[in-house]
C-alpha cells in the first residue's frame, strides 16, 4: 500500500456520512425487529466485506462477530461456507444472499436464489438482511476508495513482507 494521501469521505462530507450511519442504525433496528440475530448479521457482513476486499470492515465485523459468539473456526470457514458444515440453513441462506448482493451487477438476484433463500427466511428477514447488505456494500466502497488503513494491532506481529 502506498502512502499517497486520499480523501477521507467520512470526514470530507460529514453530513453524507452521518446520513449513512443513521441509515445503518435504522437498518440494524429493522434487522433486530425481524429476528436477524447479531451472529447471523455479522456472518453476512463479514462475508460481504471479504468478497469486496474491504480489510477495514472485515476487522470491524470480525470483532463484532466474536462478541456475538462466532468462533475462530467459524470465521475461518466463511470463505468456504458451501463446503463447511458449521453453518445453519439460515446462516447459509444469509451467506448466499450476501454473495448475490456483492455481485449483483452480474445477474441480480436470480429467481432460484430468491426462491431458495425465501424458502428459509421469512419475508421480513429477507428484507432486513437485504438492507443490511445494501448498507455494508456502501461502507465497503467508502473505505476501499479511501484506502482506510488496517495496521497490525498492538502486540500483533506485522507482516515480514510489507508488499
Amino acid at each position: 500500500m502506498t502512502s499517497e494521501r486520499r480523501v477521507h469521505l467520512s470526514r470530507s462530507a460529514r453530513p453524507a456520512y452521518d446520513a449513512l450511519e443513521a441509515f445503518s442504525q435504522t437498518v440494524g433496528t429493522i434487522a433486530a425487529e425481524a429476528g436477524i440475530d447479531d451472529r447471523m448479521k455479522e456472518i453476512a457482513l463479514i462475508h460481504a466485506s471479504q468478497l469486496n476486499g474491504c480489510a477495514y470492515c472485515v476487522r470491524v465485523h470480525v470483532d463484532r462477530g466474536v462478541q456475538a459468539g462466532l468462533t475462530t473456526d467459524e470465521i475461518a470457514q466463511l470463505p468456504a461456507w458451501r463446503e463447511s458444515g458449521v453453518f445453519t440453513a439460515r446462516e447459509r441462506a444469509a451467506l448466499e444472499l450476501a454473495e448475490r448482493y456483492v455481485y449483483i451487477h452480474e445477474e441480480g438476484i436470480p429467481d432460484d436464489v430468491y426462491d431458495h433463500v425465501g424458502g428459509i427466511l421469512s419475508e421480513q428477514e429477507y428484507v432486513a438482511l437485504s438492507w443490511l447488505l445494501v448498507s455494508i456494500n456502501a461502507f465497503n466502497r467508502i473505505t476501499i476508495a479511501g484506502k482506510y488503513p488496517v495496521p497490525p494491532r498492538r502486540g500483533e506481529r506485522a507482516s515480514a513482507d510489507p508488499a
